[in-house]
């Protein structure tokens, strides 16, 4: 519900990109419109004895020249954090905030993050073989990977399967740049970016903060991480062509290909950002979150819950179907995300579903987890203010039940001014956020 208590319009001045399709907004931008997929054989590890064996890896992500001098360097080696940090200097950049701007201000930073396992000691429990040797029961059940977890791991107390540290990267930011206000990670799967995106626009608009850092990072493309999603079947397999597995909304679909990366957006009170002169790149206009209540894996069939955070973005901002001139999709290429999505799209905009274009960042990016809703709205700013839609990539066979305009394959020029990003998580987890372009 719109409060108008809590009514300070908040903006966007700064952003920061890292993903499989380019390092900073300028080739990212590029490469959106490109159409360019950045799914390609994983070169980070060893991945043969996987089902799937390729990815989306950082293009150009050289942590010693992007935090060249920073102690961060010194600090960790963990990756997912140094792309993190890598995008909120990118971000911080861009919006021209210098660590004394911030020091002299109220900032926060919220980011969407992953949960974790502690990575050496998952290395050591690869290297048992039991993951591989997993794939090959074909009755396998959850009560039966736990025992075989538990028997490898030394018993109940081991700390493999659940160490972690969630908050490392969001509070190496906070570090980094002095921020000394609120600090903390939204941990909800494929929607924490979102989430956090959304947590800070509300605290921005009822007066809590005038700057905000927000987004989300992460990097699942190491041998636990690839073997868990391979493990649920979400995984696409078609090794023979990665360029062209990642197939949102079409027919031969058959699962999503993992990806990196972190996005970082600076969200700021309008008045404050006008007063100081920063770059204007669009205003956040309305936020929902939901869950579905249903089941860890699978969304409901109904698609309440995306259908609930469609109206509740739409209703925050005071809007109709119609006004929506752009969905940038959650589009996971499996068969029942990109099915139930498309059904709650219809569902919330009516006949004004099938003359609004609709389309997948993953089809080039893959599946970014607790980053991609970030890299996701981002592109969708970024199309906004350089006057393009960027294509479904790899959208060659129709889906009946998947019938909207996906903008197949190459890129469309528009003027938008008003989109709509979703994303919706493991869990059942869901959050919409609208976007209106800055017009002077």
């Amino acid at each position: 519900m719109k409060n108008e208590a809590h009514n300070r319009e908040v903006v966007i001045t700064g952003l920061g990109a890292i993903s499989p399709i380019g390092t900073g907004t300028e080739q990212y931008c590029a490469s959106l419109k490109a159409g360019k997929s950045g799914i390609d054989h994983i070169s980070l590890f060893d991945a043969s004895r996987f089902p799937t064996t390729f990815a989306g890896e950082a293009e150009g992500f050289d942590p010693e020249v992007l935090l060249a001098g920073q102690p961060v360097l010194q600090q960790t080696h963990e990756r997912r954090i140094l792309l993190a940090c890598a995008a909120a200097f990118m971000a911080a950049e861009d919006g021209k905030l210098s660590r004394d701007e911030i020091a002299r201000n109220n900032c926060a930073v919220i980011m969407g993050a992953g949960v974790h396992p502690a990575i050496p000691d998952m290395q050591k429990l690869m290297d048992s073989g039991v993951y591989p040797s997993l794939f090959n029961d074909d009755d396998l059940t959850p009560e039966k990977y736990t025992k075989a977890i538990i028997r490898e791991t030394g018993g109940e107390n081991s700390r493999y399967p659940i160490a972690n540290r969630v908050n490392n990267g969001t509070q190496a930011i906070a570090r980094q740049h002095g921020i000394s206000g609120t600090c903390y990670s939204v941990i909800s799967a494929c929607a924490a970016a979102t989430q956090a995106i959304g947590q800070s626009y509300h605290m921005i608009r009822r007066g809590d903060a005038d700057i905000v850092f927000t987004g989300g990072y992460d990097s699942m493309i190491f041998n636990f991480g690839m073997y868990a999603f391979c493990l649920l079947g979400l995984m696409s397999t078609q090794n023979d062509s990665p360029q062209t597995a990642m197939k949102p909304f079409d027919k031969d679909r058959d699962g999503f290909a993992l990806g990196e990366g972190a996005g970082v957006l600076i969200l700021e009170e309008r008045q404050h950002a006008e007063k100081r002169g920063a770059r204007i790149y669009g205003r956040v206009a309305g936020y929902a979150s939901s869950v579905d209540a249903y089941k860890v894996t699978d969304p409901h069939p109904d698609g309440k819950g995306a259908v609930l955070t469609m109206k509740g973005a739409l209703q925050d901002a005071g809007l109709q179907p119609h006004d929506i001139q752009y969905i940038n999709a959650h589009g996971t290429a499996t068969s029942k995300n990109d099915r139930i999505e498309t059904a709650a799209i219809k569902e919330v905009f009516g006949d004004a579903a099938y003359t609004t274009p609709v389309t997948s960042t993953k089809s080039m990016i893959g599946h970014l987890m607790a980053a991609g809703g970030a890299l996701e709205l981002i592109a969708t700013i970024l199309g906004m203010n350089a006057g393009f839609i960027h294509p479904t990539i790899n959208h060659t066979t129709p889906d009946p039940d998947c019938d909207l305009d996906y903008v197949p394959n190459t890129a469309r020029e528009a003027d938008i001014t008003t989109a709509l990003s979703n994303s919706f998580g493991l869990g059942g987890q869901n959050a919409s956020i609208i976007v209106t372009r800055n017009i002077t």
